[in-house]
């Protein structure tokens, strides 16, 4: 990945988080939704965003639903945040990493307290 591409993965990252916490008024969205990562392609023309949401599979469902409706919103206001060329095509996909290395840790410390 070149140089160029990793400050606009950076930027894209937090400017897409700041706009999903300060901009976007939807109720739908209500876990705490964090972005974990962003792959942009290569020329820049698009982006996969990752993102974890703390909650039950409902509050999961409604947010990805509700960031799926707001994807034209965000990319309007990333691209008047970012001085870009072209404005990548986002592509919201949840990332639920975080969520299983909680449990493992959780597995961990049971099997060394011998509770399994």
């Amino acid at each position: 990945m070149s140089l160029r591409n990793e400050r606009v993965r950076k930027a894209l990252m937090r400017e897409i988080s700041d706009i999903i916490f300060r901009e976007i008024k939807d109720p739908q969205i209500c876990g705490m939704v964090s972005i974990t990562d962003v792959d942009v392609s290569s020329d820049n023309s698009a982006a996969r965003v990752f993102y974890s949401v703390y909650g039950d599979d409902e509050v999961k469902e409604k947010t990805s639903k509700a960031l799926e409706r707001h994807v034209g919103q965000i990319r309007h206001e990333v691209g008047k945040r970012i001085r870009l060329r072209k404005t990548p095509t986002l592509l919201f996909i949840q990332d639920d990493s975080m969520e299983r290395g909680a449990k493992i840790m959780n597995l961990i410390n049971k099997i060394e307290r011998g509770e399994v």
